[in-house]
């Protein structure tokens, strides 16, 4: 058994010259620093056999400007975040020692300043390990992920319920000095205060307590439920030999399915349910067999009925992740979790968000369920699809946009190389905000699909970003912006923001490049955009700098606002270039991505509305009283929006990590919310021009660079000068207006 022993800080250079003292064999001695000018945390432990003293380095326990990901190591995580939070645990008691001993009023410089120095040391161990635990999970990553989650969740459960600080930030707030502080630092301690209170700090002992555990097992369980999405995906696969199978499958889709049997040493082809290689086979495949067994073995993912005999089911954490939820929001004095969930967003009750779901909704679903109708004409007179069924509906679908608009993503697909892609997608950005992007070709990486941007304005570094692609093994689905680095003066000078920007496209095939569909490239600018608003910020308190506290249901409003530069002929003339003779979309390709832009778009509608008033509805109506489940409530909504057929089977919900295991929760509905206002903040655009670069400027200044300084609307009213309408949204999406009486 190990045992430590303390000593008096010290810098390095002092500890090293400290002459060692013990009555063991043989001493082993580490040595952590958390981060320059900081005290030295090292340990001194008898080692079992006789041995030279060695040292021992940690490299989330340095400070580094990124994070150095080579060096990584699972064995180094779990003992950085145990020192991180025992020393910032010590830091904390000392400093509100400190302010009752001298009775001295806090300030920003002796309160919040050294608590954001404190986070963000943390923050800069643990975002790397977050970030390589999603795009390179390995079994000893995940275990020491996991093992630091209830480490975690305890300390900002201590941290939440801290009377005395919280005693400390309100004696701020109410201070004269409170008055002379920025719109930033005013809104950063105004935001501290509410999520104290949400936290349970008014809380009785017995109550604290309780939430603290329900914290911890909501912590284990969305991640449990992570996982066990991504160990369904990854455990299914078919093998197939004969290529008549895959009729209908493109070039770009089978040369994927074959370099995926080669990874496995398998000839022929292997389809898995990773998206770039379920999707090709799902909108081409005539072999409706084959779509049924893959939509089968999709939907039914971590499910008690899944491909794996149930091994992965999510069932039961579904079921507790409920549960606790609603035990933590009425320990609150919450009336449900949805309400909970409201407090920190754009809408003001759980009853405006189910008013927006059902009004758009009735607007939507008419033209919706003349869609469907068409399509199902289209299938029985046309491909002999009398009954059609959910795995025919992709597939017929693309049918019909050929035969409509004679275009498919297929079509596209050779005009928009990756590097040409990204090229003019910088083009974009550099037109709106007069900034420019330099690939650094030298950096500290972990994986090599992984690139890596400095973004730069008047020839200064203001942000990077680091850029992974492609789908693999053991990579999470889907696609997102986290942060790596946020904006933030420091006493060293001003620390620049650094973001993440992960997809899941297809690789390079052979000797030809990752070429993208339209629908990837509209995901790599929803992504961007979410980039963007992080790395422009130019707020430096780190609490309300770039997407740090903007309210979740306005933070798609950028990422949604980039994708319609996806649609513009003079955007597409440099977005897209033949990967074999560099000729840019054709004219006549451009009109028919153009005409079948809204094609379907209000089935789309309804199903995004589905998932939303599934996740709010669950939210806000289960109770222990009420424990309504998963599978009623969808049953009940499908009922009220769906045009399009199901199945008993589906256990979609089983899957639905943005509101189990994401931060989506009650807050799906921020999707089609924040849409509304990037739809009309893109309108502005339309009236003064696409690239008018005091348009680029405004919503630079109002939006982009604001973080989460102020009230979400304010800045939108700011931009657009007058409250958002959900007509520029209807329009876009090709959905009926209704006329007014």
């Amino acid at each position: 058994m190990l045992t430590s022993m303390a000593f008096a800080p010290l810098s390095v250079t002092e500890a090293l010259q400290q002459p060692l003292q013990c009555t063991e064999t043989a001493l082993l001695l580490e040595i952590t620093t958390a981060a320059p000018n900081t005290d030295v945390i090292f340990r001194v432990f008898p080692t079992p056999d006789p041995g030279p003293v060695f040292f021992m380095s940690n490299p989330l326990l340095e400070h580094h400007t990124l994070p150095p990901f080579s060096a990584i190591k699972p064995e180094h995580v779990k003992p950085a975040i145990e020192e991180l939070l025992n020393l910032n645990k010590r830091r904390i008691r000392e400093l509100l020692e400190g302010f009752a001993e001298t009775e001295d009023t806090p300030l920003w410089n002796t309160l919040v300043e050294p608590m954001a120095d404190w986070s963000d040391e943390l923050s800069q161990a643990w975002s790397p390990v977050g970030h390589l635990n999603g795009v390179m999970n390995s079994d000893e990553l995940r275990e020491a992920y996991n093992a630091c989650l209830p480490l975690l969740s305890q300390y900002y459960t201590e941290m939440g319920q801290n009377e005395a600080l919280f005693r400390a930030y309100e004696a701020l707030a109410e201070s004269e000095h409170f008055d002379t502080l920025s719109t930033a630092q005013k809104t950063a301690i105004q935001h501290e205060l509410r999520d104290f209170r949400l936290s349970g700090v008014d809380l009785p002992p017995a109550k604290k307590e309780r939430y603290a555990e329900i914290q911890q097992q909501l912590s284990k369980l969305t991640s449990k439920f992570s996982e066990n999405v991504l160990d369904a995906t990854g455990a299914w696969s078919k093998h197939i030999t004969d290529v008549s199978e895959l009729d209908g499958v493109p070039e770009s889709g089978l040369g994927l399915l074959k370099q995926q049997a080669q990874q496995k040493e398998l000839d022929g082809y292997v389809i898995t349910l990773d998206f770039p290689s379920y999707m090709p086979v799902m909108s081409y495949g005539t072999n409706r067999s084959l779509r049924e067994e893959l939509y089968t073995a999709f939907v039914t993912r971590a499910s008690d009925i899944g491909p794996n005999g149930g091994e992965f089911d999510n069932s039961q954490n579904l079921k507790d992740i409920m549960a606790l939820r609603y035990e933590l929001a009425t320990l609150l004095g919450f009336e449900n979790y949805a309400e909970y969930s409201v407090a920190t967003k754009m809408a003001q009750s759980g009853q405006e968000v189910i008013d927006f779901l059902n009004d758009l909704a009735g607007k939507a679903k008419p033209q919706a369920e003349r869609e469907f109708a068409e399509l199902k004409a289209y299938a029985a007179d046309e491909l002999g699809l009398t009954d059609l069924k959910p795995w025919d509906v992709t597939f017929a679908a693309e049918k019909l946009r050929q035969a409509r608009y004679s275009i498919s993503q297929e079509d596209i697909r050779p005009y928009l190389p990756v590097n040409t892609v990204i090229k003019g997608m910088f083009e974009v950005v550099s037109r709106l905000y007069s900034v420019e992007f330099v690939e650094q070709t030298e950096f500290d990486t972990y994986h090599p699909d992984a690139r890596f941007f400095h973004v730069m304005k008047d020839g200064q570094q203001i942000a990077a970003f680091y850029l992974d692609l492609y789908a693999r093994a053991k990579k999470r689905g889907g696609a997102w912006m986290d942060d790596c680095r946020v904006r933030r003066r420091t006493s060293d000078g001003l620390q620049l923001p650094v973001a993440y920007l992960v997809c899941n496209f297809s690789p390079a095939v052979g000797e030809t490049p990752a070429l993208l569909t339209h629908d990837e490239m509209t995901t790599l600018f929803h992504e961007f955009g979410h980039g963007l608003h992080h790395m422009m910020t130019q707020i430096d308190v780190s609490a309300v700098s770039g997407i740090n506290g903007v309210a979740w249901d306005a933070v798609e409003l950028p990422s949604q606002f980039m994708e319609n530069w996806c649609y513009e002929p003079e955007a597409l003339a440099f977005l897209s270039g033949h990967y074999q003779t560099g000729e840019p979309l054709p004219q006549e390709l451009l009109d028919k991505l153009l005409a079948a832009k809204n094609f379907q778009s209000a089935m789309m509608t309804m199903r995004q509305l589905e998932f939303a008033l599934f996740d709010f509805r669950l939210h806000r109506e289960y109770s222990t009283e009420n424990p309504v489940t998963a599978e009623q409530i969808l049953g009940e909504v499908r009922e009220q929006v769906t045009v399009v057929p199901t199945v008993e089977f589906n256990r979609f919900q089983h899957g639905f990590t943005h509101i189990f295991a994401g931060g989506y929760a009650a807050g799906y509905y921020s999707y089609k919310w924040a849409e509304v206002l990037s739809a009309d903040a893109y309108s502005r655009f339309e009236e003064e021009g696409i690239f008018n670069p005091d348009t680029g400027a405004s919503f630079l200044k109002e939006i982009l660079s604001q973080g989460g300084s102020r009230e979400a609307a304010e800045l939108f009213e700011n931009f657009r000068g007058r409250k958002p309408s959900v007509e520029p949204l209807l329009r876009h999406s090709g959905i009926d207006i209704p006329e007014v009486a």
